[in-house]
């Protein structure tokens, strides 16, 4: 019986990503907030698999994700011009170690059409 090929494990990359989330009760968003956007770097072996970890972690803490905006690795948005402070990178490297999604940023949205 021949051997079964050795699969060979890919690499965790970190992924900066940009989540817009909706109104969900218990969701700690501010009183009369419409929503928030979040600014998450996550880890995964390809940005697929860090949105949908981004998502699922995202909604076990009672928040309602409705659109996701990917950036790219660290590499790539240097190859992007970004620039990318060492706070941010210190992040991206504590998400890399830890294999977790960290939220960075998040700024809520209000309705000002009154």
């Amino acid at each position: 019986m021949p051997d079964k090929p050795v699969k060979q494990k890919r690499p965790q990359q970190v992924y900066t990503l940009l989540v817009e989330v909706g109104r969900h009760p218990g969701d700690g968003l501010p009183e009369g907030s419409t929503g928030a956007a979040l600014m998450c770097y996550a880890s995964g072996v390809d940005e697929a698999e860090a949105v949908r970890e981004t998502v699922a972690i995202l909604k076990q803490a009672d928040l309602a994700p409705l659109d996701v905006s990917g950036y790219g690795t660290l590499e790539e948005r240097l190859a992007d011009g970004h620039d990318i402070d060492e706070d941010e990178r210190a992040l991206m490297a504590k998400a890399l170690e830890e294999n977790s999604v960290i939220v960075a940023q998040m700024t809520p949205f209000f309705d000002t059409a009154d």
